[in-house]
C-alpha cells in the first residue's frame, strides 16, 4: 500500500494527556449517545408515527432498516478510517446521520420514512466505528481504563433515558421532533470535532475492497434478517428464512474466500489469528446477546408479573445500569494502574452467568428487591466486560488495523444483540403460549405472547393471573438460554492470554506503524 504525506516529521508527536484527551473525547461521546439513543427514542414514538402516516404492515421496518444499515456499514467505515484517516470519516458520518434525521422528520409516508432511516443507519454505523477507533488512536491501551466510565455512562444513559426522552418529545412536540432533536446536538458535535480533534491524516492510494464490502454487506443483511424475522414474521422453517440462511452462508463463505485474495481486504482475516482478538469477538457477541435480551425482557417481567408501571420502564433497569457503570469505572482504574486485565473477562463471564441464572429463578413471588439484586449481579458482569473487550481487541492487532478491529468488535456486539432478542424472544413467546394454553384451555390463544399494559388490563382477572404465571415461565426460559451464553463468555475469558498493554497511542509515538502521517 502506497502512502504519502503532506508534511510530517519522523519524530513522535507528543501524546495528549488529561484534560486535552477528555476534551477531544467529548464530541465522540455526544455522537455515540446520538446513535445509541436514536432507536430507543424512535421506538417509543412508533405508535404515534403509524397513527399519522399509516402503513402498519411496514411498522417493524422503521427499526429494522436502521439496524440493517448500521450493521452492514460498520466494517466498511472501519476500513475507510484505517486507509484515509478518521477525523474526516467521523465528520462525514455525522453529516450523513443528520441528513437522514432531517429527512426522516419530513417523511410523508412510511415508505419514505423507511428509506430515510436507511440513510440514518449508514451514518450511525460510521459513528460507532469511528468513535471506538478514535479512542484507540488517541489513548494507548494502558491508559484507556481511565476513560471507561465515560463510555459506560453513555450506554447506560441511552438505555434508561431513551424511552423517557422519546415519550416526552412525542407527547409535547410531536413524533417528528424525535428526529429533529438530533440536528442541534449533531451541530454541536460537528463544531467541537472540527475544533478539538487532532488526528493523523493519511494519504493512501489503496482502494477499498468493493467486492468484499458488497459480499459482507449482503451476508450481514441476511444474518440480521434471519435474526429479526425468524419465529416472528416467518416460521423458522419457512422458505424465506431458509433462503436467507442459504444466502448468508453463500455470501459470507465467498467473502472469506475473497479476503484471502484481495489486495486491501475490508476485514483482513489475519486479525483473527490473534487468539485474544478471536476470543473477544466471541465475548462481544455474547455480551450483546445477554445485555439486549435482558433490556427487553426485564421490564416486561416487572410490568406483567410485578405490576410496575410501564411509563418509566427505562428506570426499571437502574440497578443493572448503575452496577455496570460503577464496575466499569473500577475495572478501568485497576487496569490503568496495574496493566493487568485478564481477571475482568473471567469475572465478567462468571458474574454474567451467575446473574442470568439468578434471573432465571424469578417467578410470581419474587420481590422487587430480589429482582434488583439479581440485575445488579448481571450489571456487574457487563461492567467488567464493557470496555475491556475493546481494549484487549485493540491491543491484540497492529496499530494500522485498529479501525477494522474496532468495527469488527462493534459488529459482533450488534449481531449478538439481534440474535439475543430473536432467540430469547422465540423461547419466551413459545413458553408463554404453552402456559396460557395449560391455565386457560377454554380460551382462544393469545394473538401475541408479549402484551402491552393496556392489552393486559383488558383481560379478565383469571386470564391476567394466568398471564403472570406464563410471563414468569417465559422469562425463565429466556434467561436460562442467556446463562448458557454467559458460560461461553466465561470460557473465553479463561482462555485469554495476558499480553502487556501498549503504552503508546497510534496518534503519538507509534507513527512508524501508521506510515508517515501528518496531523489534522
Amino acid at each position: 500500500m502506497a502512502t504519502t504525506i503532506d508534511k510530517a516529521a519522523d519524530t513522535a508527536q507528543p501524546e495528549a494527556r488529561g484534560p486535552n484527551i477528555r476534551l477531544m473525547l467529548l464530541p465522540l461521546m455526544i455522537a455515540m449517545l446520538l446513535s445509541q439513543l436514536d432507536n430507543m427514542i424512535v421506538g417509543t414514538a412508533i405508535p404515534t408515527v403509524v397513527g399519522d402516516l399509516g402503513g402498519m404492515e411496514h411498522l417493524s421496518w422503521v427499526v429494522t432498516a436502521y439496524t440493517l444499515a448500521t450493521a452492514a456499514a460498520t466494517p466498511v467505515w472501519g476500513k475507510l478510517g484505517d486507509l484515509h484517516g478518521r477525523k474526516g470519516l467521523f465528520i462525514t458520518s455525522v453529516v450523513i446521520f443528520l441528513v437522514g434525521s432531517a429527512l426522516s422528520g419530513m417523511a410523508q409516508d412510511m415508505t419514505q420514512l423507511i428509506g430515510f432511516r436507511v440513510i440514518q443507519g449508514l451514518g450511525a454505523g460510521g459513528l460507532m466505528a469511528a468513535v471506538m477507533a478514535i479512542v484507540g488512536e488517541l489513548v494507548p491501551p494502558r491508559e484507556q481504563g481511565r476513560y471507561q466510565g465515560m463510555l459506560a455512562a453513555v450506554l447506560a444513559l441511552s438505555m434508561i433515558g431513551g424511552p423517557l426522552v422519546g415519550g416526552a418529545i412525542t407527547d409535547h412536540l410531536g413524533w417528528r421532533w424525535a428526529f429533529y432533536i438530533n440536528l442541534p446536538i449533531g451541530a454541536v458535535v460537528l463544531v467541537m470535532a472540527a475544533m478539538v480533534l487532532r488526528l493523523p491524516v493519511r494519504r493512501s492510494s489503496a482502494r477499498i475492497d468493493y467486492p468484499g464490502a458488497a459480499l459482507l454487506m449482503a451476508g450481514i443483511t441476511a444474518v440480521v434478517l434471519v435474526a429479526t424475522w425468524g419465529g416472528t414474521e416467518y416460521a423458522w422453517g419457512s422458505d424465506v428464512i431458509v433462503s436467507l440462511c442459504a444466502a448468508a452462508v453463500l455470501c459470507l463463505g465467498t467473502f472469506v474466500f475473497w479476503q484471502t485474495r484481495a489486495a486491501e481486504p475490508v476485514l483482513p482475516l489475519h486479525i483473527f489469528r490473534s487468539r485474544n482478538f478471536a476470543l473477544m469477538s466471541v465475548t462481544g457477541f455474547v455480551m450483546g446477546f445477554v445485555m439486549f435480551g435482558a433490556v427487553l425482557f426485564l421490564p416486561l417481567y416487572q410490568q406483567a408479573v410485578q405490576g410496575v408501571s410501564a411509563t418509566n420502564s427505562g428506570l426499571l433497569l437502574l440497578p443493572m445500569m448503575s452496577a455496570m457503570i460503577v464496575v466499569a469505572m473500577a475495572a478501568g482504574r485497576i487496569t490503568s494502574g496495574t496493566g493487568r486485565y485478564k481477571a475482568f473477562p473471567v469475572a465478567g463471564g462468571a458474574l454474567m452467568l451467575t446473574g442470568m441464572l439468578l434471573l432465571s429463578t424469578m417467578d410470581t413471588s419474587t420481590s422487587r428487591t430480589e429482582a434488583a439484586l439479581y440485575m445488579a449481579v448481571l450489571g456487574a458482569g457487563l461492567g467488567c466486560l464493557l470496555q475491556v473487550i475493546m481494549l484487549i481487541s485493540q491491543n491484540s492487532v497492529d496499530i494500522r488495523d485498529i479501525g477494522v478491529a474496532s468495527a469488527a468488535i462493534t459488529l459482533f456486539r450488534m449481531l449478538g444483540s439481534s440474535f439475543g432478542v430473536a432467540v430469547m424472544g422465540a423461547l419466551f413467546n413459545r413458553r408463554v403460549l404453552e402456559v396460557m394454553a395449560e391455565h386457560t384451555p377454554a380460551r382462544p390463544a393469545l394473538a401475541h405472547a408479549q402484551l402491552d399494559a393496556a392489552s393486559l388490563a383488558r383481560l379478565e382477572p383469571a386470564v391476567q393471573e394466568a398471564y403472570r404465571h406464563a410471563t414468569a415461565a417465559g422469562t425463565h426460559s429466556a434467561f436460562l438460554i442467556g446463562s448458557l451464553a454467559g458460560a461461553l463468555a466465561l470460557l473465553a475469558g479463561l482462555l485469554v492470554r495476558e499480553v502487556a498493554l501498549r503504552r503508546t497511542a497510534a496518534s503519538g509515538v507509534s507513527q512508524a506503524n501508521l506510515g508517515r502521517t501528518g496531523q489534522d
